[in-house]
């Protein structure tokens, strides 16, 4: 065992038992909030349109939709600052825009907050849950580091267990690794594309192979093992443990790359994470050692305070946004407000005139505020 432990050829089959477990996570998006919202950040894999179920559990997004307020227009928000807008700058695709006179706007939507409505989990469910775990992992993170994306994968032995057993077993193997704490995200099927099933031999569309997407702390760091070529015997670092206890367990945990943005891979996960469809609530996201709610405690005020910061701002000035009614008479505005917004549809913000544009006190949010 040492032998071959030391001259790598252990640790080139497990790099290769884990390259096939883990094929179809190597694509790992990192979307930024403005792309969640408009609609140009999606999930391959979610939105096939194949559906699946089995047994007990679903993909989120393919239940019933909650009732028909969902996805329906509710208010526009916008900047309509002409005295801060009075700038030529280059837009994200590298065009000269004039500013002067324009205001920005977004439309907002009801939605039901719910993962399995079809309408709402995408830019509802799943933006609210990932702006969640931003906030606990950059509290987290003032104490314990770089948030790292973990994914845990258990042999076919262990695929027979309910989720809560899955859930101790994560536990336990996070431990083992030296997790300390972070977020376990349960998916409980993979999906093989045309070009993964015929590089596979196998059938098209999803199947079973419950793992866990985690963001989280390893105790130690993982920078020691980034961008290293060699695995040798007895260094200390988090892929000679994870080698040496897979001998033991047979679960495969890997580490992603550097992470871009939280927000954005939380989002992606949730797009395809998995619920139990016989439970009125499932939690997808589930926190665990030093992040749990019981040895992380954050002040309802201190929440408030972030959530007042991080609200979308105009992408021209800065300033917050706020509500406001149209009062021009362009059409194509007008259409703007009968549209629904569905979970493939694109509706994003706009720029338009200012002075067609009045600004009015906000009505108060209500259940389905997005």
């Amino acid at each position: 065992m040492a032998d071959e432990y030391s001259d790598g050829s252990l640790a080139f089959r497990l790099r290769q038992e884990v390259r096939e477990q883990f094929s179809e996570d190597f694509d790992d998006e990192q979307p930024s909030y403005e792309d969640v919202m408009s609609g140009k950040a999606k999930s391959p894999s979610a939105l096939e349109g194949n559906f699946w179920d089995f047994g007990v559990y679903g993909l989120v997004g393919h239940g019933k939709q909650t009732n028909d307020r969902c996805g329906t227009f509710r208010k526009v928000v916008g900047c309509s600052r002409v005295e801060l807008h009075n700038k030529v700058t280059f837009d994200k695709n590298h065009v000269l825009v004039n500013y002067s006179g324009k205001g920005y706007f977004r439309p907002v939507f009801h939605s039901c907050d719910k993962p399995s409505c079809p309408t709402c989990y995408q830019r509802g469910w799943a933006v609210r849950e990932a702006k969640n775990i931003e906030f606990r992992l950059e509290q987290a993170s003032k104490c314990f580091g770089v948030v790292e994306h973990i994914i845990v994968a258990f042999p076919p032995k262990y695929w027979g267990l309910n989720d809560e057993a899955l859930q101790s077993l994560c536990d336990r193997v996070l431990e083992s690794r030296g997790i300390v704490g972070g977020v376990k995200l349960f998916h409980g099927a993979r999906y093989n594309n045309a070009e993964e099933a015929r590089r596979k031999g196998v059938l098209m569309g999803w199947y079973w192979s419950p793992h866990f997407h985690v963001l989280g702390y390893i105790l130690g760091g993982y920078g020691k093992c980034r961008g290293c070529l060699k695995c040798r015997k007895g260094c200390g670092g988090f892929v000679d443990r994870n080698y040496r206890l897979n001998e033991v367990d047979g679960c495969y945990v890997k580490v992603k790359s550097k992470r871009k943005t939280v927000f954005g891979t939380a989002w992606y996960q949730l797009h395809h994470a998995t619920i139990r469809t016989d439970k009125k609530r499932f939690h997808v996201a589930r926190w665990f050692g030093v992040c749990s709610y019981r040895r992380l405690k954050i002040s309802k005020e201190f929440r408030a305070e972030w959530d007042r910061l991080h609200k979308p701002k105009c992408p021209i000035c800065g300033s917050e946004l706020v509500r406001h009614e149209y009062c021009g008479m362009e059409s194509s505005i007008i259409a703007l407000f009968k549209k629904r917004r569905g979970a493939r549809e694109s509706v994003s913000g706009f720029y338009d005139k200012a002075s067609d544009w009045c600004e009015v006190a906000d009505r108060g949010s209500g259940s389905y505020e997005e």
